[in-house]
């Protein structure tokens, strides 16, 4: 059944204020959201979810975020994957991005919702394919499913929320949270300037700075430390990549975490004095029991 168009109006209106509350965060230089400890207290930070529901309303009640006045939330890629229409033909996880902007509607100084590659390849019509299926078709086909004629009228508002969202997050200790890393900034370095600048076409294209970020998957110790040099940060918390585990080290920089898989995990990081990448890895927590074979 098509939404109604009291339904549709609300989902786009929603769309609008969540793009306005991004572009209006206080906290919010260019495209990095910086906290200090004179506006949080800690960061709850989960990685991918691709439309998992029961994972982002888990990780919201423990958030708790009109309890934890002083708590900030992040969040990254949802789109594509999870459950489907009935026909089998169109992706729901829609709704979950709708979900999200609601939120950042909701608290709009806390919550920040990472532009993940995911999400660009809606932005800028990058197709993605995954298990022989076009993920970009699947999302458009669950769009058409739930708004019918006017799926085109909420996928430019979506489209426009997801053009305002921040690339990263600094904490105040050193912390930088990213979806993913540019490769090979050791060999070629890194136009930094993309976190300062508005963001442009040419940043949003492969090759782009922007592009090289959300798609980058270069875990290398040598990348980590040229980054860390050229964007004065400790550690790095990433999402992007696929964990059985539900999180990686995969050096003593960065931290990779999964929150779509069956072990999925979290983290709560403080934002002021200071913490190494040790302990930020004594922080994951796995947002269930661990999936086990066993029967």
């Amino acid at each position: 059944m098509v939404a109604s168009p009291e339904t549709i109006d609300h989902v786009v209106t929603t769309y609008a204020q969540a793009a306005e509350a991004n572009r209006d965060t206080p906290t919010r230089d260019g495209n990095i959201v910086s906290l200090s400890d004179d506006v949080a207290d800690d960061v709850l930070i989960a990685g991918d979810l691709h439309g998992q529901r029961n994972h982002f309303n888990k990780l919201c009640r423990i958030a708790d975020l009109q309890s934890n006045v002083r708590r900030h939330l992040v969040l990254q890629e949802v789109c594509h994957g999870g459950p489907v229409y009935p026909t089998g033909s169109g992706c729901m996880s829609h709704l979950l991005l709708e979900d999200v902007a609601r939120l950042k509607v909701q608290y709009p100084e806390r919550l920040h919702f990472l532009l993940s590659n995911h999400e660009l390849a809606e932005l800028n019509d990058f197709p993605i394919a995954k298990g022989g299926n076009m993920l970009n078709l699947q999302f458009r086909a669950g769009l058409k499913a739930m708004y019918g004629e006017s799926m085109m009228r909420v996928r430019d508002a979506l489209v426009e929320f997801l053009s305002t969202c921040p690339l990263s997050v600094r904490l105040a200790n050193g912390v930088f949270v990213s979806h993913g890393v540019p490769e090979d900034v050791d060999l070629e370095g890194f136009d930094t300037a993309v976190f300062k600048r508005r963001l442009t076409k040419n940043d949003l294209r492969q090759g782009g700075a922007a592009f090289r970020l959300v798609w980058g998957r270069d875990f290398r110790a040598q990348n980590a430390e040229a980054l860390s040099r050229l964007i004065g940060a400790t550690v790095f918390v990433h999402g992007h990549e696929p964990c059985a585990d539900g999180f990686a080290t995969p050096n003593d920089r960065q931290v990779i975490l999964d929150c779509a898989g069956p072990n999925a995990c979290y983290l709560i990081a403080p934002v002021g004095g200071t913490i190494t990448h040790e302990q930020l890895v004594a922080r994951i927590q796995r947002l269930h029991a661990v999936a086990t074979n066993d029967h």
